[in-house]
């Protein structure tokens, strides 16, 4: 709980009013949020997301409120001498608001906050339906949006721009939000019926899904954007109260959308901004949403000459402290985005790729003799000496380390030089017929044959991955850059590797990294 009050949420509008937020950043901040963290916990027995649910109990009250509170229980409290410099927007903003004592205008300025905030939550419920009908999240980390079924071009900007804002942060995971020309190029991109061109946007990579004729698009992540290809290692741990508070948490999320449901159903369309008016279109400004306010009378003249001016007087402070940082940025010059090709990880640590894919491998230390097709139960010592002689540049006899780096175009290629049969002779086409690999699965006498199968099987799997969308998944590769494995398309080119990648992005389709309630 944090104690976040009336007047910090009213500071919040003329701020975000000064950048130009629309009506979804004017709705300020969210009576209580989820949270989700950095690392999942992983224990033996699952996959845990410990989330957190962060709320605001006092926003309803204002500063002067809690005051009184605070005299009327004998109650000390703390000002931090900062709040009176002018140097901060908050503070400068906060000493305007102070001299405006009127309380209909402190009124008015809390019922516009709260009529954005009903917004919000309408357009989230939109989204959410959509992304539900239209949308479909693939194991291997990418998406699949049906535009027969999102039927765009009946959809008003509003609702498209945040849904594709939502779909693009889930398969990204990046942080910051699509805005301006990328959430307009978006737009217009989606709205093209059929799809027939290509496009990358918000660490993205959009294209028709083959195959489709244009009435699917695929978006995976775009390994040429900003992101860094990062592995960060995670620690392992059980915890049974942790368990208990992560499902009191589910259960209140799922209590509290149940009852935002009702609510939205039941608030008056002036309340939203009348849904079924024109203007709503236009709601992605700062000034069209003061405009609309103050026609649909939550706003008086007065009320709205005040906002507008303050609006317009933090404006110039925030450009000139733009045209400031951009000279100095000029001036020093920007240092471009470390990318790291691949990262190390031992057995039995977790590794989370990209924020998207939870990695762990371990060494088999017993042979796998139901691999092969040999009756045999006994300890096979011919097979122990080819076991020894495949695996002399392996990691799980040698180095005991592994790499993660992104899948490359050499890989399949690879893939495709150890599925072709030298004993029977077949063509790559035969080799990658599903009849065939089953053929040859009841044929394995050795590791070389495991190989061959494991890279049919592999290059089956690729078949159905469209080529952008295979550039994201994890590959683990040694120290010389000999590729090891291949989780995702089921590819190991030792038997004795125990690899398991999951894709579990840090925040969920939908809610990005905070969820509103």
């Amino acid at each position: 709980m944090i104690a976040h009050h009336a007047d910090d949420q009213a500071e919040l509008f003329i701020l975000r009013l000064s950048r130009g937020s629309g009506v979804l950043g004017l709705s300020g901040m969210a009576s209580v949020s989820q949270l989700f963290p950095k690392f999942p916990d992983y224990s033996r027995e699952a996959l845990n997301w410990h989330g957190l649910l962060l709320v605001r109990p006092l926003l309803e009250f204002s500063k002067e409120d809690m005051f009184q509170i605070c005299k009327g229980g004998n109650q000390e409290w703390v000002e931090d001498p900062t709040n009176q410099s002018p140097v901060f927007a908050r503070n400068r903003i906060r000493m305007s608001l102070n001299n405006l004592s009127s309380s209909i205008f402190k009124a008015e300025l809390q019922a516009i906050i709260s009529a954005c905030r009903e917004m919000r939550l309408h357009v989230d419920k939109i989204c959410s339906n959509l992304i539900n009908q239209a949308v479909t999240i693939m194991p291997e980390g990418y998406a699949v949006i049906n535009l027969k079924i999102l039927n765009a071009s009946s959809i008003k900007d509003i609702y498209l721009s945040k849904f594709l804002a939502l779909v693009l942060q889930f398969i990204s995971q990046r942080h910051r939000p699509v805005r301006g020309s990328a959430s307009k190029l978006l737009l217009d991109y989606i709205r093209t019926f059929p799809s027939r061109t290509c496009l990358t946007a918000a660490g993205c990579y959009l294209s028709p899904v083959p195959g489709s004729k244009g009435s699917k698009v695929l978006i995976c992540c775009s390994l040429n954007s900003n992101v860094p290809v990062k592995l960060e290692i995670i620690q392992a741990h059980a915890n049974g109260k942790q368990n208990s508070i992560s499902s009191e948490v589910e259960q209140i999320v799922r209590n509290a959308k149940a009852c935002l449901d009702k609510f939205i159903c039941g608030v008056s369309d002036v309340r939203l901004f009348s849904l079924t008016s024109p203007h709503i279109v236009d709601l992605k400004s700062s000034e069209s949403v003061l405009i609309e306010a103050k026609r649909l009378g939550i706003l008086s003249n007065s009320t709205y000459d005040t906002i507008f001016s303050l609006q317009n007087h933090e404006k110039q402070h925030f450009m000139s402290k733009t045209e400031v940082m951009s000279d100095r940025d000029l001036t020093n010059g920007r240092k471009p985005v470390d990318t790291i090709a691949s990262r190390r990880i031992y057995p039995g640590q977790i590794g989370y790729f990209m924020s998207r894919f939870l990695i762990k491998w371990n060494p088999c230390r017993e042979m796998p003799y139901k691999l092969f097709s040999s009756s045999e139960t006994h300890y096979d010592k011919v097979l122990e000496l080819e076991r020894q002689q495949s695996c002399s540049s392996c990691l799980v006899h040698h180095e005991h380390v592994a790499e993660i780096r992104c899948m490359v175009d050499s890989d399949w290629l690879y893939l495709a030089n150890l599925s072709k049969s030298q004993n029977m002779g077949n063509s790559l086409e035969q080799v990658l017929s599903a009849a065939a690999i089953k053929q040859e699965a009841g044929k394995i006498k050795s590791w070389s044959d495991f190989v061959k199968l494991s890279a049919q099987r592999a290059l089956m799997s690729l078949k159905s991955i469209p080529v952008n969308a295979r550039r994201s998944l994890p590959v683990l590769v040694d120290s010389q850059g000999l590729l090891l494995c291949i989780p995702n398309v089921g590819f190991r080119h030792c038997p004795c590797l125990d690899v398991c990648a999951i894709f579990k992005p840090r925040g969920p389709v939908g809610g990005g990294h905070t969820s509103f309630l």
